[in-house]
């Protein structure tokens, strides 16, 4: 979807907000656009929550501020909808934070029933209380 603002950026939501843009200078205008209409709605963009990332063959070079009264930071990473987008030269997510989580639970529950427990319980409880876990990591 093209936005009416002619800047030729894509705009995609869901629980959250993600602007993309293919500069700096059109991601600060576009963040201007959503600032003024969330203002005239009394949503205020909350800087804190938001974060800036750059892809593509300089993502580390550094980038001017992209400002809504202050500064948005730039990051390597952010979490969106449970899964952690990287910068980097192409788009990349990781699920490290994810198998994290879940293998947490998993150790937790092995620790305590070990092989006491048969096979399908093990699995009813792996399915039960690891896989929510891993579930509420990439919908959140």
């Amino acid at each position: 979807m093209q936005n009416s603002c002619n800047l030729h950026c894509y705009i995609l939501y869901a629980d959250d907000v993600i602007l993309l843009a293919p500069s700096v200078c059109v991601l600060q205008s576009l963040v201007d656009i959503c600032a003024s209409e969330l203002e005239f709605l009394d949503m205020p963009i909350n800087v804190k929550k938001s974060a800036c990332m750059r892809f593509g063959p300089r993502y580390r070079n550094m980038c001017c501020e992209v400002v809504v009264g202050d500064s948005i930071n730039w990051v390597e990473s952010a979490r969106y909808l449970g899964v952690y987008v990287v910068s980097s030269t192409k788009f990349k997510c990781s699920f490290s934070n994810n198998k994290a989580g879940f293998f947490k639970a998993f150790n937790s529950i092995y620790g305590k029933i070990g092989r006491s427990a048969s096979e399908e319980v093990i699995f009813e409880l792996i399915k039960s209380k690891c896989l929510p876990v891993w579930n509420r990591c990439v919908s959140d």
